[in-house]
Parts: C-alpha cells; sequence; structure tokens
C-alpha cells in the first residue's frame, strides 16, 4: 500500500484549521483557560488524526475499530486538557456542537467550509 504524503499532509492541515479552534473553545470553556491552551487542542487533532491514518492504512474497521479511536480521542482530549473522562466527553461534544454551529452560520451568509471533508 502506498500513502499519499500529499493528501494526509492537507487532509492534516484542513483539519488543524477547522477542529482545532472548536476544541480549544470548548476546552476553555469547561476545562479552565489554565489547561486548554489552543497549542494543546492542535496536538489533539494531530495525534487523533495520525491515528486514524494509522488505522484506515491498516485497513481496520467496524464498530471495534470506532470504539477504540473514540477512547483514544478522548484519552487524548483528558491527557492535554487536564480532565476526567467525562469531563473530555462533554468537552468534545461541545466542539462538535460548535462545529455546527459555526457551519450553519457561515452557510447562511454563504461560505460553505466543506465539513464533510472531515
Amino acid at each position: 500500500m502506498a500513502i499519499n504524503l500529499d493528501a494526509l499532509l492537507i487532509d492534516l492541515v484542513i483539519k488543524i484549521i477547522i477542529l482545532a479552534p472548536a476544541f480549544w473553545l470548548a476546552g476553555r470553556a469547561l476545562a479552565g483557560k489554565e489547561n486548554a491552551k489552543f497549542l494543546d487542542a492542535v496536538w489533539i487533532v494531530i495525534l487523533g488524526t495520525l491515528v486514524g491514518g494509522i488505522f484506515s492504512y491498516f485497513e481496520i474497521s467496524g464498530i471495534i475499530a470506532l470504539i477504540i479511536q473514540l477512547i483514544i480521542w478522548l484519552g487524548l482530549v483528558k491527557h492535554f486538557f487536564d480532565t476526567d473522562w467525562i469531563k473530555a466527553f462533554v468537552i468534545s461534544v461541545l466542539a462538535v456542537i460548535i462545529l455546527v454551529v459555526i457551519g450553519f452560520i457561515l452557510g447562511l451568509i454563504g461560505i460553505g467550509i466543506g465539513l464533510a471533508l472531515l
């Protein structure tokens, strides 16, 4: 299997631009500004994306892979924002809500950002 590094890099940059601010805002709201730094949110996105890429490379899919990746993402939020598991879950859900609201607002004003790329 060949790895397309250009596509991987572009995917990573897009996810950092879109996901990191949402994680950062959710983290600041729930974990506090001392624990939720923007660079921490960037690291969460980078490491979570790389883990997802590894799963994809080895063609690991299905509900078990989804659960494992979810636990890894929650673990990254827990570690970098210094919270417990429940707060990491709530931060992740709030980040998704923030993404949906921002996407809806941008859609209303006519700016499509392609959230389907995620």
